[in-house]
């Protein structure tokens, strides 16, 4: 299956969906119509997906927020223009189904707010990741000061931000802002090798994997051991669990459907 948009584009092949930011001339920057089409598609997961792999056209991710169609808001606006961002990157971060993020080229600004918010991250060498908001005179808007700061600590964030540093693809993957790299040119075929993987996992057990931790994450250690054992009990009920098992004593791969 597979659709076109003005300014995202959506394939889908076995149990994986291909988002493609489609704005190359822009360098992928993310204005509304892009925000409002990943909405669109989140509420709307094709029900056989497994796993979703998002990139950017014309070999760069995203250059952040698209600047050029900014107007003047007043305050409460700008709230409520930056509150969307959050509730879509939050249901991109929150979705039962991961979402892994080839990074190529720029990935700067909002563009890395949106790759902060995948839960698999996938960078080339010569990927260049920016957080450039205080050069412009604004602040992040779009949750970087939460999930970024959470990926490499608020000093380093700071820092980001204060001087325009730029890190590379290697430098990402070492203070957190990627888990792997690849080659030139070879992020989106890394990032579907690991969604083939990802997408032959249980469902049931992905979506405990997103969610759980998260949750756990922001408890009390006690509170967060509880509702480990929580997750560890719902999970060895239904038929994922019973295949898992089954394909363990078989000495198989399981077959989770």
């Amino acid at each position: 299956m597979s659709r076109n948009d003005a300014v995202l584009t959506v394939a889908c092949s076995n149990r994986i969906a291909h988002l493609t930011l489609n704005r190359p001339d822009k360098r992928n920057a993310l204005n509304d119509e892009t925000i409002a089409a990943l909405d669109a598609f989140i509420a709307a997961v094709p029900a056989d997906t497994r796993a979703i792999v998002v990139s950017g056209a014309g070999g760069n991710f995203s250059s952040g927020l698209d600047l050029s169609e900014q107007v003047v808001r007043h305050p409460l606006e700008v709230m409520a223009h930056s509150r969307n961002w959050h509730r879509v990157m939050a249901r991109i971060q929150s979705s039962p189904v991961p979402f892994v993020a080839a990074l190529d080229g720029a990935v700067m600004g909002g563009g890395l707010e949106l790759a902060a918010a995948c839960h698999v991250r996938v960078a080339e060498e010569t990927t260049r990741f920016q957080m450039p908001e205080g050069l412009r005179g604004i602040f992040v808007g779009g949750g970087g000061s939460v999930r970024i700061s959470r990926l490499i600590g608020p000093d380093r964030l700071t820092e980001m931000m204060l001087t325009g540093r730029i890190y590379s693809g290697g430098e990402g993957m070492r203070i957190g802002l990627a888990h792997y790299v690849a080659p030139e040119g070879g992020a989106l075929a890394k990032a579907f090798e690991l969604a083939g993987r990802i997408a032959g996992n249980s469902p049931t057990i992905n979506a405990f994997i997103i969610q759980a931790i998260a949750q756990i994450a922001a408890m009390p250690p006690e509170a967060g051991l509880y509702a480990e054992s929580l997750a560890a009990a719902l999970s060895l009920t239904g038929p994922d669990a019973e295949e898992g098992l089954k394909a363990f004593l078989e000495k198989r791969a399981p077959d989770f459907g």
